[in-house]
């Protein structure tokens, strides 16, 4: 059976899960692997397994996973191999993988091998050592393919941590996390300890020692979170600033009242305390984008706009026309293309233009 990880890995937090036989996961991304051996690790130590590391280093390799497959335990009731590298079995090991399964389906051999590797082609699944893992076992795409899989297993993440974000929250945890899965998880983690600390400790990731054995983490079985925190922006601003002196909330205030003097301090002193530019940068485009919605008509309380801030907004559109709005998405990608490195204009001072071109300060005129 051959599933993309986010169809595969729900199914895996499930209390009841079968884990004898193969299990064959590829792809690049290192967080989904070790999602996927946490996720199994609970059913392995629920069920009364011995879980050990193999690296491939070499084709022989393989002769000892054969060898641990095939080895009974006086104290364990089976064994659970995590086998690592991107060494493909040679003939003689594909027949005993194939023998193997078959035994692992009608119950004689309750082991489980789980084979983690680089992300496979078309041409490599079409491979004959593939044929035993699609024919008798459970193959899984842990390649994020967009946007979408990217925020659908972070939300998983977080319901694991006992935590639920709004959907602000959300976008401002992907901005300020660059997109990035690793930084965004590692995120979730610290705002578990601050708003939900009960469930943080459960949640420690797994480490292998010396010996090749899996230490496993906190937990024994697959926890199920009845309850969540909730969390809007405000929680998640609150958790995300650094030790400056202002926050980009103040920056939004200075910007939305005029006060460009206000706006020039604020971000020189977010410069200087290194608050990311991702953060500031996602703040002034929200309010961008508010107001060129509000410019078009539309309803401020239906673009989630709080009353005691809708007067700032609607003063901060009669400073602007419509020609100059048209103007801001094309300087909001150039600060986010200084972020990222793509042009070689500084990004704080692009950043410092945006700011003040909603303040109502202009540094360049345009035609």
């Amino acid at each position: 059976m051959q599933e993309i990880f986010i169809q595969a890995y729900p199914k895996l937090l499930q209390p009841t899960v079968t884990v004898a036989g193969l299990w064959l996961a590829h792809g690049d991304e290192p967080l989904l692997h070790q999602w996927l051996i946490d996720a199994l690790r609970s059913h392995w130590r629920a069920q009364n397994y011995a879980i050990k590391r193999i690296e491939l280093v070499s084709v022989k390799s393989w002769q000892e996973v054969l060898s641990e497959l095939g080895s009974l335990s006086l104290f364990d009731d089976a064994s659970a191999l995590i086998v690592t590298g991107n060494h493909k079995p040679d003939k003689a090991v594909i027949t005993e993988i194939e023998r193997f399964a078959i035994d692992a389906q009608t119950e004689v051999n309750g082991n489980s091998l789980l084979w983690l590797t680089s992300k496979l082609d078309r041409r490599a699944q079409s491979s004959k050592w593939f044929t035993p893992f699609a024919q008798y076992g459970h193959i899984i795409d842990c390649n994020l393919n967009d946007e979408r899989q990217r925020q659908q297993l972070l939300q998983i993440q977080a319901q694991q941590f006992g935590l639920k974000l709004s959907q602000e929250a959300w976008q401002l945890l992907m901005s300020h996390t660059e997109h990035h899965i690793l930084s965004a998880y590692q995120t979730l983690w610290r705002l578990s300890y601050l708003f939900a600390p009960e469930l943080a400790a459960s949640n420690k990731p797994a480490v292998a020692n010396n010996n090749g054995q899996d230490n496993g983490s906190n937990s024994n079985t697959t926890k199920t979170v009845l309850t969540s925190v909730a969390l809007d922006i405000n929680d998640l601003q609150a958790a995300l600033v650094s030790d400056a002196h202002f926050s980009v909330f103040d920056l939004s205030d200075a910007m939305l009242a005029g006060n460009s003097a206000q706006v020039a301090k604020i971000i020189f002193q977010l410069q200087v305390t290194d608050e990311p530019t991702t953060l500031v940068l996602w703040a002034i485009s929200k309010d961008m984008r508010q107001i060129m919605a509000l410019m078009e008509g539309q309803d401020p309380q239906a673009l989630g706009i709080w009353r005691s801030k809708q007067g700032l907004y609607q003063q901060a559109c009669r400073r602007q026309s419509k020609a100059q709005t048209s103007q801001w998405p094309a300087l909001i990608y150039r600060c986010d293309q200084a972020i990222k490195g793509i042009i070689r204009q500084p990004a704080w001072e692009l950043l410092l233009q945006a700011a003040l071109e909603l303040a109502g300060q202009r540094l360049f005129l345009t035609k």
